[in-house]
């Protein structure tokens, strides 16, 4: 596909075996796609949007309130049965390669932290395959109890991490406190005492590790 926006390609995502998202590529476009469909490179990028299935899901984004993507029940007194499209077909950070990876090992330091404390995260990828290959890891997090409505998770760091086969590399990151920040009710930014969820991904959906920390209130 060589486009400038999501599109809604539910008969291709059915019935076509791959497909390339190549947006607007430049003067060696043709190589490279041509490399890439018939497998001398292993592709490795992920998507930096969401694909909806349907155009009156727009505007479909990430990060996302809860609720706002909720689904809808199906009985009951507020139940309408499937009258809504769900869900994207691809989400945010989506991608596939010709070869696959194993996250393992999860690791977050301090579990219990102060508000100016930095958060060290570290675990294993495994390339699992047969091709070397990049596979671009994503750390996301969540507040878990707030003052005011947050996102569901929000991308807070990724790397691109080259693997050859059966090899294991360890990625780590480090989470400093504007990385933990809200907007409160008095338009101020705050790091506010309680519960935080790291999750390690694929994709903003694909989650393969989570562990928690906690950031304790100022004595």
């Amino acid at each position: 596909m060589v486009n400038g926006r999501p599109l809604t390609i539910n008969w291709e995502d059915k019935f076509i075996p791959a497909i390339l998202e190549a947006w607007f590529p430049g003067p060696s476009a043709g190589e490279v796609i041509a490399e890439t469909l018939f497998g001398d490179y292993n592709p490795g990028g992920k998507l930096p949007v969401t694909f909806p299935k349907a155009v009156g899901q727009i505007p479909l984004n990430f990060p996302f309130k809860p609720g706002s993507q909720a689904s809808q029940p199906g009985e009951g007194p507020n139940g309408y049965g499937n009258t809504r499209v769900l869900g994207p077909i691809y989400p945010f950070g989506f991608g596939l390669s010709y070869t696959t990876f194993h996250y393992s090992d999860l690791k977050v330091s301090p579990t219990k932290g102060k508000v100016k404390s930095d958060i060290h995260v570290s675990f294993k990828i495994k390339n699992t395959g047969k091709r070397e290959g990049d596979e671009v890891v994503q750390l996301y997090l969540k507040d878990e109890v707030s003052s005011v409505t947050t996102y569901e998770s929000q991308l807070r760091g990724f790397k691109r991490v080259h693997l050859l086969p059966g090899e294991t590399k360890t990625v780590s990151f480090v989470l400093h406190s504007d990385d933990l920040e809200l907007l409160d009710k008095d338009m101020n930014w705050v790091v506010e005492p309680g519960s935080f969820k790291i999750m390690i991904g694929s994709s903003s959906e694909n989650i393969h590790l989570t562990k928690g920390f906690e950031i304790l209130p100022i004595d």
